[in-house]
């Protein structure tokens, strides 16, 4: 493993993804988000993420150019058209917009169409807690998830994510799929050969499974059955409805061809200290009584602690993508 500083990370992808045909301000935008991934511990959507991008851009399916359109159709609204390029970009281009929105009407949404997947939706949710602001963030892709009653997939892995500031330490955050793991983690057992659990995926033949090529080829289950599914459609309406984004169902494929899967980020920024010029520090005693007092599991937490520990002792990194991204350069 290789060990790198936060800036130097985030340097060398600059300078790969440049190379390969992103913008200035696209490739800034990528490798920040990387860089905080990879600080949170979410490696899976880190670095090793990044090839997938590149092979995108390689295939068509990103314009490394593109130029967000930012439009406000009301004071509490942002709508960007990412124009086939980056998520981040438009989140990035908006966020000031987004924060001071929330402070002056109390909330404000940030709604995208026409972009690449996000990544790790958990970063877009952090950051604006990290402004003071309670966060809720949902994004839709390409087909991967069964809805409730269905064996064909309808729905992207439909993430969720919610974030809340607290007083004197990292923000609450919570970060899950509609599904009952990643894509990248049954992608990730597939090359290495491994079983997924039963319950993760159906084969092409609705059959459960536990083999992780197989599963690849066939359809990924929601958490909990119904209840799960029921989340990944909320979080449809909201990423791929309100947006104006494509539909999950009519998203082209974010791992092949040659067309932008197109599809939606909805992030909305509340700042709850119009109605308590407290919460954070209210906030704070309530998860510390939670996890103290009845011994409550705290979505987060080891996210913030690998985020102090790679400020503190740097960012690990596989020796072998180092070099493939040194290779680019």
């Amino acid at each position: 493993m290789a060990i790198l500083t936060s800036d130097a990370l985030h340097t060398l992808l600059v300078s790969a993804l440049r190379t390969k045909g992103f913008s200035a301000e696209n490739a800034d935008a990528l490798a920040r988000q990387t860089v905080l991934t990879e600080q949170l511990g979410q490696t899976s959507v880190g670095v090793a993420h990044v090839f997938d991008y590149i092979n995108s851009i390689d295939n068509g399916r990103i314009d490394g150019e593109a130029v967000p359109t930012v439009a406000r159709p009301a004071p509490t609204m942002i709508h960007v058209d990412g124009n086939g390029g980056l998520a981040q970009t438009g989140f990035d281009q908006a966020f000031d917009d987004l924060v001071s929105g929330a402070h002056e009407f109390g909330m404000c949404v940030f709604l995208q169409k026409n972009t690449m997947l996000c990544g790790s939706l958990g970063t877009f949710a952090l950051r604006t807690a990290n402004a003071g602001l309670i966060s809720i963030a949902a994004s839709n892709g390409s087909p991967l998830l069964a809805g409730s009653g269905s064996d064909k997939p309808v729905y992207c892995t439909n993430p969720l994510a919610f974030s809340a500031p607290l007083s004197d330490k990292p923000p609450l955050l919570i970060d899950q799929s509609s599904s009952a793991t990643a894509y990248v983690n049954i992608r990730s057992a597939a090359e290495q050969g491994n079983d997924i659990p039963l319950g993760w995926a159906i084969d092409k033949h609705g059959k459960p499974t536990t083999d992780a090529k197989a599963a690849l080829e066939g359809t990924l289950l929601a958490f909990g059955g119904a209840r799960g599914a029921n989340m990944a459609l909320m979080v449809e309406v909201l990423a791929g409805g309100l947006t104006g984004a494509n539909w999950s169902l009519d998203a082209p494929s974010f791992i092949e061809g040659d067309e932008c899967p197109a599809t939606g980020l909805f992030v909305l920024a509340i700042d709850p200290t119009l109605i308590d010029a407290g919460f954070s520090a209210r906030m704070t005693q309530q998860i510390d009584r939670l996890a103290s007092d009845y011994r409550v599991h705290i979505p987060g937490l080891s996210k913030a602690n690998s985020l102090s520990r790679s400020i503190r002792d740097g960012i690990e990194v596989k020796d072998c993508m180092i070099s493939q991204l040194q290779s680019m350069v």
